[in-house]
This record gives C-alpha cells, structure tokens and sequence, in this order.
C-alpha cells in the first residue's frame, strides 16, 4: 500500500512557526480531499485542516483557525500546513490523511495509507 509520509515537525517556544510536510506519492490521492490531524496519547485523532481537492476549499478547526494554512501543491503531490502563532496545546503528532466528512466532523480515513506522523512540541 502506499504510504504517506510526513516530515518538519520539531520542538518550538511559544509563537514560533512550522511548517509540515506530506508526502502523497503517485496518482493514489490526487482525487481526494486530504487533510490533518493531531493526536496526542491516549485520545483520538483530532481534525485540524482539510484541503478539498477539487474546489481547493479549506476548512479549519476552531483552535487553529486564522494560525495555520493548509495548502497543497498543483501536481497535488504535497500537502503542508503552515503553523504559526504557535501555542503549547498545538503539541501532538500530525499526521496527513484522506479525509471524510460524516455528521460536520471531518475523519481520516484509509487507514492502510497512514504514515508514522511527525512530532511538534511547543513549549512555554
């Protein structure tokens, strides 16, 4: 199975930046709305950002919403998210995902495709 592969996490203070990666080698993802997600131990993946493929629509949680930017490249090869403004609740392993929209809650789906994620730490 193809596998997306995430990268450009780190540790950050505060109000600093990042920008993540994702990888969605080949033809396999051009077609789909593609998105981010974080989890932290013990909980759930959360939705942070979904790119809609075909209108470039983006849509955001509330938490992050005016902080980080999800985009995509034209070959729809890459995807980043943007991250700026930094809080310490940002802190979570992000990963990207095909994403579905089920009852206003949008889901990463495709499991077999899931990649290893890529930890953001932000400290006060």
């Amino acid at each position: 199975q193809v596998k997306l592969v995430e990268s450009g996490g780190g540790s950050v203070q505060a109000g600093g930046s990042l920008r993540l990666s994702c990888a969605t080698p080949g033809s396999t993802f051009r077609a789909a709305d593609m998105g981010w997600f974080r989890q932290t131990p013990g909980k759930e993946r959360d939705f942070v950002a979904v790119h809609i493929w075909d209108s470039a629509r983006t849509y955001y949680s509330d938490s992050v919403k005016g902080r980080f930017t999800i985009s995509r490249d034209s070959a729809k090869t890459t995807m980043y998210l943007q991250m700026n403004s930094l809080k310490p609740e940002d802190t979570g392993r992000y990963y990207c995902a095909p994403a579905s929209l089920s009852d206003g809650v949008w889901y990463a789906t495709f499991k077999e495709h899931w990649g290893q994620g890529t930890q953001v730490t932000v400290s006060i």
